[in-house]
């Protein structure tokens, strides 16, 4: 369970950060797959050719990070200066990356990285399995961004009453590009964890993992509507759920039926919301 929860609890951060301002992150996965992808291109087809090392696995990283920052850009411009919905520009951007991680790898998989990469997602510190310690570290992170600066109060600002906060002077625009960079770019750290567990890189990856996403989030505490979510009430959420698909796998329970069941527990939870007052039904 420790080993398979980081990419997941990664991705559902990704997908908070965007849940709380009101919007929606529908690219994740394939900004996780497209950066995982740059980073095994880089690794298997640029860096051999220099002499593979420390530097160079640093580089591949780098490159795949980037590669998210482009998409999180793009995503808000989309957004913040074009009006589109979330939902429409982000499954946009899904499709089109998607498109591309296809047509760059023509379907294959990508694989053999160094032990040093391989350790980032199957590698233990102390007996813990160091996944684990980067999902912490960007828990950690994601906390300190939402409570303690004034970019993490606009968000939930933005989310409570985004014309209210644009009139009180603050750039909204700018603060969505942000919001969806941030978002990428953990999105690609998921992407990154997956990749070295796997030890290959695909454009079809975790897509299963997008509704569990939404189901973290809204399960964890996350107003669908903004202005409202803890990390702390994501990461409880996030132990609740891979105990129940675990307990399923054991009992013999089919993939898809777990599916099924995610997919119930959100409509339960998201109705429960909705009548629960005026903070779920705004």
């Amino acid at each position: 369970m420790a080993v398979q929860l980081p990419e997941l609890g990664v991705l559902s951060l990704a997908m908070m950060v965007s849940m709380l301002h009101g919007g929606v992150n529908l690219s994740i996965i394939s900004t996780a797959n497209i950066s995982a992808i740059t980073v095994a291109y880089v690794l298997t087809n640029i860096a051999p050719a220099a002499g593979a090392g420390l530097g160079w696995q640093i580089i591949a990283i780098a490159a795949g990070l980037s590669v998210a920052v482009l998409i999180g850009v793009l995503n808000g411009i989309v957004i913040a200066y074009f009006k589109v919905s979330p939902i429409l520009a982000t499954l946009g951007t899904m499709i089109m990356v998607k498109g591309l991680a296809v047509g760059l790898t023509r379907g294959t998989v990508i694989s053999g990285f160094p032990d040093s990469v391989q350790f980032i997602g199957s590698g233990f510190v102390f007996g813990v399995p160091f996944g684990i310690i980067v999902f912490a570290g960007c828990c950690a992170v994601v906390s300190v961004l939402l409570n303690r600066t004034a970019f993490g109060a606009t968000i939930y600002l933005m989310g409570s009453n985004e014309e209210a906060t644009r009139f009180s002077g603050v750039d909204t625009r700018l603060v969505l590009v942000k919001i969806y960079v941030t978002s990428s770019v953990l999105a690609a750290i998921a992407g990154i964890i997956m990749m070295a567990r796997f030890n290959s890189a695909n454009a079809s990856y975790g897509e299963a993992y997008l509704l569990a996403t939404i189901l973290v989030t809204v399960l964890g505490g996350v107003d669908p509507y903004g202005g409202f979510g803890k990390v702390g009430g994501v990461v409880l959420s996030l132990i609740v759920l891979q105990v129940v698909s675990s307990a399923f796998n054991q009992l013999g329970f089919s993939q898809f039926l777990t599916l099924a069941i995610w997919g119930v527990i959100l409509i339960v939870i998201s109705a429960m919301s909705m009548l629960r007052g005026p903070t779920g039904g705004r």
